[in-house]
This record gives C-alpha cells, structure tokens and sequence, in this order.
C-alpha cells in the first residue's frame, strides 16, 4: 500500500510502497526505478555484519515480498548480487519478482533460526536480476491487488461464506495471486475458487491467518507508541492466557490487555518469566502476622522489588509498614513455633520530605492589591441631614456610635468641619 505520493520538481513522480520496502519513481523520460528503504520493511532484520564475506554462504540471500512474506533462496544466475537488488526468483509456478534485503553471515544465522538446512533441505533459486520489464509488469500488477480485494469481498458476501478476505498479493508475473483470510471454523471455498479464477483470470491460492497475523500484516502502533511486535519482528505466536496478567498482578481489563488484533496482548508474556522467578522467593501469607501489640494485615506486595506492606487496620492504606520477603518469612516461621516477634511501630519511620515553595513562606495572596477605606467627611457631614438618603441613614449610623463610645471621639466633627467653615 502507499503513503505517500510526492510530485517532484522536475516531473518525477515518487511513491513510497511501505508493504514491500522500496521507493518507486518515474522520471521525465517515463523510466521506472524502484529503490530499497532499508527501515520501511516488516520483520526487518538488521545486518549488523555489513561488508562482511563468508564463502559457506555467499550464495543464499534473503528475498522480501509484500508484508511479512520473505524466505532465504539461492543465487544460482552467476550474477554479483547485493542488498537491495531486484531479483526474478523461482515460484511454485511460474516466477516472482522480489527485493534482497540480507546477505552474509547473518544470513547463516537466520538459516539456523528458521531451522533451515541446504544440505537436506532444497532451497529456491534466484533466476537474475530483474529488468525494466520485468518491474514495469511487477507495477501493474500491484495496481490490481487493492481493486481485487475488494471484488473478492463482496463475491465471498454474495455466496454467504462466513470468512474475512484481509489481503491479497499478485506474483510478479501477474499470472497468480494469494487470498488472505480470516474465519473463525472450516470454510469450504471451492465454488469461491471458481469465481475468483472467472472474474479475475489468474491462479488462486487461499492462505489461512490468524487474528495475530493480519494485524502483522496490516502494521500499526501500539499503545506503547512503537511500531507493532507482530509487525516488526515477531514471527511464532504464542498462546497467551490471562494467567500470565494475573501472574504479573494486572488488572483484567479487556480494553487494556487487549491489543489492535483483539486478542491478548504479545507483550504479556515478555516479563511473566521475571515474575514467576519472583514469586517463587514470595512466601505465601494465608493468615496475620502475629506481633506483640497486635496483627499485621498483608495489603499489598511488590513483586519485583519482593517488598510486602502490612497495616495494623485491615481497612486503612494510610500506615504501610514495608517488610522483605525475607522478613517475612523468618515472622512466620516465629509464629508457627509460638514466638511473637517486636512491634513494625518500633523500626523508625523516614521523615518525609518537607513540601517548600520555591517563593519561600510568603502568602498567595501578596499579589491582591489591598483596598483602602476612603473617609471623606464632606460625604460624612452630608450624610447628617444635607445629603441623599443612603448617605443620611449612613451618618445617623455613625452619631449612634459616636454615642455608645462617649467623649472618645468627640473632637472629629470638629476637624471635619473645620474647613468646611473656611471655605464659607
């Protein structure tokens, strides 16, 4: 599939085909050219042994097609051949057009891995390097796979078969193409296959995949923000089963635990090795600890860290007192014999750290500018009988006072007053 399309400045046109790993471009002159971009290929190997020649297998090369289909061939044309060469290889019938993307020793290596033997096992062969026809005709039909899949969908809806067509991948030659599906139980495809090889005149071969695989296949990112595992480099599935959250003291969340395929997530069973060699130095707490000013109730335990917290209160978070595994093995080793050991309480707890703000002590609100009471006793005096009626009731409020305190404030009128007479 691609991703990109760019329309360069001289007229050249350039495609990036993320499903096989390669740049194709046509220039001015209606040439084709196709590249390999090395990092854009699923379950991509890297040659950490660039440059590096071993005779034993200076023939056998590692040839990628769409997705995550690739095999190790032998190089039998006499031709020089390196990575990112196109290559017309030998299929099951006719010929298929692929890109190298490994050779030298790691090659040996990944013989070993897949169980791969050249002496016992007879190996594919790479016929030579392909031609400008031979990548023009590959173009074309890669143009069909998209407009095929969706045909091949609604013909399997028309017959009423019970299965997901998720991919379909045309040879290099155009003379066949894969299905990829999905279905939960047996699918009896045959009269499938006669309309498929009436519609679309080609050679049909029906591939069976897992949920695992076509999110493989398909490629995305994770909730980690990594491109997926199925996608980049897991190529055995292994089942997985709650036990393996459980063990890791997961919560069973299905949307959590659950990954882009809709199965449990691969990654489950990464750390679940660390944690049962863990576990097994835990010991298994059943009852209290019995300590002499009371019983110390387990409420959580840290696998990794193999740290059990005990409360005095069954239903209080609030004071956690951490104890090894060690600890608390030897504990219930004590109380089996009848031996009570010293209250948690005794050990000292670490003081926490102080919350200090990076101002010092002032207060939050120094920056509220402070409002100044106005005494304007022009108002006030206007108030005793001149003024409006808010600002009289407001000073007949201010003579009942002035009369409960007595003689304290007797002299006020007189300065508030006193310029008021001046100015008469």
């Amino acid at each position: 599939m691609y991703i990109d399309t760019n329309v360069m400045e001289n007229n050249e046109i350039r495609k990036f085909d993320c499903s096989r790993g390669c740049v194709v471009e046509r220039n001015e002159e209606g040439e084709l050219h196709c590249d390999y971009r090395m990092g854009c290929c699923k379950l991509e190997v890297y040659d950490w042994l660039p440059g590096v020649r071993q005779e034993l297998y200076k023939d056998y090369f590692e040839v990628r097609f769409k997705n995550t289909r690739k095999g190790i061939y032998r190089n039998t044309s006499g031709q020089t051949i390196k990575t990112g060469d196109l290559v017309i290889v030998e299929a099951n019938s006719g010929h298929d057009l692929g890109i190298v993307t490994l050779e030298g020793p790691v090659v040996s290596r990944q013989m070993r891995c897949k169980k791969i033997n050249p002496d016992t096992m007879e190996l594919k062969k790479i016929y030579r390097k392909a031609k400008l026809f031979d990548i023009e005709k590959w173009q074309e039909a890669i143009a069909r796979e998209h407009e095929t899949m969706i045909r091949s969908r609604q013909i399997a809806a028309e017959l009423g078969l019970e299965m997901k067509i998720g991919d379909v991948e045309f040879q290099g030659d155009g003379t066949k193409a894969i299905f990829y599906y999905i279905a939960d139980g047996r699918v009896d495809f045959r009269e499938l296959i006669k309309v498929f090889a009436e519609e679309f005149h080609i050679r049909i071969e029906m591939k069976q995949i897992g949920a695992r695989q076509e999110a493989g296949l398909i490629g995305g990112l994770g909730v980690c923000g990594r491109e997926l595992c199925c996608s980049n480099y897991i190529s055995s599935f292994q089942s997985i089963t709650t036990a393996a959250a459980r063990t890791q003291d997961l919560s069973l969340n299905p949307q959590k635990l659950a990954g882009q395929c809709g199965k449990l997530k691969c990654c489950l069973n990464y750390e679940t090795a660390a944690y049962m060699d863990a576990q097994s130095r835990i010991p298994r707490v059943a009852n209290p600890l019995e300590l002499e000013d009371g019983l110390a109730y387990l409420m959580k335990t840290d696998i990794l860290k193999e740290t059990m917290y005990f409360s005095y209160d069954q239903s209080s978070f609030a004071n956690l007192y951490a104890l090894k595994a060690s600890e608390v093995r030897e504990i219930i080793r004590m109380n089996r014999n009848g031996v009570k050991p010293e209250s948690l309480k005794s050990d000292p707890e670490p003081a926490a750290p102080e919350f200090v703000t990076a101002v010092g002590d002032d207060s939050i609100t120094r920056f509220d500018e402070t409002r100044k009471k106005r005494r304007n006793g022009k108002n006030r005096s206007k108030g005793n009988g001149n003024g409006p009626a808010r600002d009289g009731a407001r000073g007949q409020r201010d003579n009942s006072v002035r009369e409960k305190q007595g003689g304290k404030r007797e002299r006020r009128p007189d300065r508030q007053n006193q310029p008021k007479n001046n100015k008469e």
